[in-house]
């Protein structure tokens, strides 16, 4: 148990240190930033299919009812990063960015029969943001306004799952997670004249709550080695208890003034309900493949907004709305046991389908495509021939008329370490 609570603090520490925004794009400024799948190293291969997904030497902290699947004699570690190029086009003006950073670490063990125990951090969502725009105000003197807007920050999931297997074909479990996070969003202008008054718009808010996910997997044996899996989840909608916070300063400096006025909105942010549902299919240890489905209640979540008509800044609804992601995934091993390297190999892939849970200025936002190939290698040596290195690629492309196209390649790379810590050795 010494090591265990070492992991997980260790785990906690390592996520905290490194946490930080592992997007670029400008529509991370809408919500609470751009959403995360919870997928871990073997999932992203498959372009984050996982809801039905179970087996004893992986977590998977997509549906905590796996967890009951965790081997008695293992203890199962599992960390990522990943890093970024996006292509970014309007009307045919083009520019690339990059971004990156740790994404997770989680950890799983058996604690009890059919109960497994899972820890570790997720992120929930990613704000990064840094662009501007020009505008000419007066044609004859030619003076310009340039708007630049900024935004980091992000959510934070530490959790604590269970899962447990009430009886052969039935398991049922839970994940409740410290939720945090913060976000900083400006919106500030500048001007070529002296005489012209600038504004700057700082929007923040600090998140200190919880969230709980349930989940549910029944299995449904088609012949001794087809086996059908259905996966359900469950995502309490909550409010968040945060406070919303908008500072504005109109400053001018021919004169060398400058008023700021504060505003506050109470309980402003929330978690939607969120549900999923998922089917899976494998055959031996050689192939799976799975679909999911999955929906969250945005549109009942209103949102803070500054309305520059009355200069109030209060809750407003319709500026959300519930959005739904589909993904297809499999994973083909062609001899788990072979003498073969290449046979042991777990080859993935995947694609997928999202819809946007914001609207921008009345229009939906932008759709989502996305495409996986991975590979999960595994890791042979004179005392490790448990562990899976796990490679995946990654292409999403989001578009939407009149805005902004995004085309993104995201390249994961996680570990899955497999150790027999529980294993009791006999000496005669």
């Amino acid at each position: 148990m010494n090591k265990i609570l070492a992991s997980f603090v260790l785990a906690t520490l390592t996520t905290s240190a490194f946490a930080q925004s592992s997007t670029n794009s400008p529509y991370s400024q809408f919500g609470l930033g751009d959403l995360t799948d919870q997928s871990v190293g073997f999932n992203k291969g498959m372009n984050g299919v996982g809801l039905a997904m179970r087996r004893g030497n992986e977590v998977n902290p997509m549906n905590p009812a796996s967890y009951s699947s965790i081997d008695s004699l293992t203890m199962l570690f599992d960390a990522g990063l990943s890093g970024q190029i996006t292509n970014f086009n309007e009307n045919g003006t083009k520019m690339n960015g990059k971004s990156g950073g740790f994404d997770y670490v989680i950890g799983s063990f058996r604690a009890w029969k059919n109960v497994g125990i899972s820890f570790g951090v997720l992120p929930y969502s990613n704000i990064g943001y840094n662009y501007s725009q020009t505008e000419t105000l007066n044609d004859q003197d030619k003076t310009k306004m340039k708007t630049t807007y900024e935004g980091d920050g992000g959510m934070h999931q530490l959790f604590v799952g269970t899962g447990i297997k009430l009886f052969k074909p039935l398991s049922i479990g839970a994940n409740l997670s410290y939720f945090w996070g913060t976000y900083n969003r400006t919106m500030s202008s500048s001007s070529s004249a002296s005489n012209v008054s600038t504004m700057q718009m700082t929007y923040g808010a600090d998140v200190n709550n919880y969230k709980l996910d349930l989940g549910m997997q029944l299995e449904l044996p088609l012949s001794k080695q087809d086996l059908l899996t259905l996966g359900a989840t469950w995502s309490i909608g909550h409010s968040l208890k945060s406070d919303a916070e908008l500072s504005i300063i109109n400053s001018n400096s021919s004169i060398s003034k400058a008023d700021t006025t504060t505003y506050s909105v109470g309980n402003a942010l929330s978690l939607p309900t969120a549900y999923g549902v998922g089917i899976a299919y494998s055959h031996s240890n050689n192939l799976r493949i799975g679909a999911d489905l999955t929906m969250q209640k945005w549109g009942k979540i209103d949102t803070p907004v500054f309305d520059t008509k009355t200069n109030t800044y209060a809750l407003k609804s319709g500026q959300l709305k519930d959005s739904y992601r589909l993904n297809i995934g499999g994973e083909w091993t062609p001899r788990p046991m072979g003498r073969k390297f290449l046979d042991r190999v777990r080859y993935r892939a995947g694609v997928g389908m999202a819809t946007p849970y914001y609207y921008i200025n009345g229009q939906e936002g932008p759709k989502e495509l996305s495409a996986s190939i991975g590979f999960g290698i595994p890791i042979m040596n004179g005392y490790n021939n448990r562990s899976i290195l796990n490679i995946s690629g990654q292409f999403v492309r989001r578009s939407a008329d009149n805005m902004i196209k995004e085309s993104m390649f995201r390249l994961n790379i996680g570990l899955t370490f497999n150790e027999r810590w529980f294993a009791k050795w006999k000496v005669e």
